[in-house]
């Protein structure tokens, strides 16, 4: 299943890789695909029934990990069509130090700093950047280098990042040194920061316009309210003390729902937030560390998660857990540990996994 890196041949339906010279770890789908030409019927059928559509280009982006300042953000294009996943040189560019998170401006509604015909990628590192990508020309151009540190020329380094998706001009930023800082990326001004936690923030993700919650290494689940920001409310907080809690994915379909995982465990905690404390479910199927977790773009009840034991788990959550715990929907076996996983929202039967130096994409 190997590639060059120069492009990817077609393979079998339900999964195709991309090789990078590099090894990988951020990854993002951009939010619209264009209709490719021949795209005129809708996909089948799969067999989670999970996803829907076809017939579209998408660009994904994929950031190097390398334990140095020169690292590279490398642009593909994935045709559904013709199953295959392209490199475009000309959109690849160098990155300092190796992106946390990448992610494409999920509103497709232009802001001042796209037009219709651009969309906006970002990425956090040592600081918060912004890049215009025209796919027409096709280029990419940096925006803005967004500094939350007010005394300082340098920032303390950003662990994760989570877009806006109801205001698209605000972006959410955690950092090592215990804060979230909220931006006006418009503006290229700070709209907010705030002490969120009492060690290193781990994860940020929106809820809604103007709540959003945390996770960190206190071990701690906080959600935030812009309305009222002197408080917080811990709706979670890891079983051992000090164990930390390292992703958390909060459900767009039914916002009552967040995941979350803890540093060197093989479990997924589901939480509702209106019954704080106790997780609704907890998903132990994995044999070891999970490292990863995205929930179905366009389902309620349906989760990813991957970890260091090569596997890739699709579950579905039952309404009543029963006593012996949830199995998965389905079992995806990769070459090596797996350290990102990312479920498409425009094409939501596709979802991409990056191990090692490989990008594979499976059709669920």
């Amino acid at each position: 299943m190997d590639n060059s890196t120069q492009e990817s041949h077609p393979q079998s339906e339900s999964l195709i890789s991309y090789e990078s010279p590099h090894p990988i770890y951020a990854v993002s789908f951009s939010p619209t695909p264009s209709p490719s030409p021949s795209s005129s019927s809708s996909a089948a059928h799969h067999t989670t029934g999970v996803g829907a559509g076809g017939g579209n280009n998408q660009y994904i982006a994929v950031g190097s990990f390398i334990e140095d300042y020169n690292n590279r953000v490398d642009i593909l294009t994935f045709d559904d069509e013709s199953l295959t996943l392209t490199p475009n040189p000309s959109l690849s560019f160098p990155h300092p130090y190796p992106p946390t998170k990448l992610m494409f401006q999920p509103n497709p509604n232009p802001t001042s700093l796209s037009s219709s015909s651009s969309t906006i990628l970002a990425s956090s590192a040592d600081f918060l950047r912004l890049y215009s990508l025209q796919p027409d020309a096709p280029t990419i151009e940096p925006i803005s280098v967004l500094n939350n540190s007010k005394s300082s020329e340098f920032c303390a380094p950003l662990t994760s990042f989570d877009w806006n998706d109801v205001v698209p001009t605000r972006i959410g930023t955690c950092s090592i040194d215990t804060t979230c800082t909220i931006w006006d990326i418009e503006k290229g001004v700070v709209e907010t920061q705030l002490i969120a936690h009492d060690k290193e923030v781990y994860d940020i993700a929106w809820g809604d316009a103007g709540v959003f919650a945390s996770v960190s290494a206190d071990g701690s689940v906080r959600i935030f309210d812009l309305r009222d920001k002197e408080h917080s409310t811990i709706i979670y907080e890891s079983p051992e003390p000090d164990t930390p809690l390292l992703r958390l994915a909060w459900n767009k379909q039914d916002l009552r729902y967040m995941a979350t995982i803890l540093m060197d465990s093989n479990k997924v905690v589901i939480l509702d937030i209106r019954a704080p404390t106790m997780p609704v479910a907890e998903l132990e199927r994995h044999t070891a560390s999970v490292n990863a977790i995205a929930w179905a773009p366009q389902s309620c009840r349906h989760i990813c998660s991957a970890g260091d034991d090569t596997q890739a788990l699709i579950w579905e959550l039952p309404t009543v857990a029963g006593p012996n715990g949830i199995d998965p929907l389905s079992v995806y076996r990769a070459g090596s540990e797996i350290n990102q996983v990312q479920w498409s929202a425009a094409q939501p039967d596709w979802i991409a996994i990056a191990f090692s130096q490989k990008l594979q994409l499976l059709k669920v």
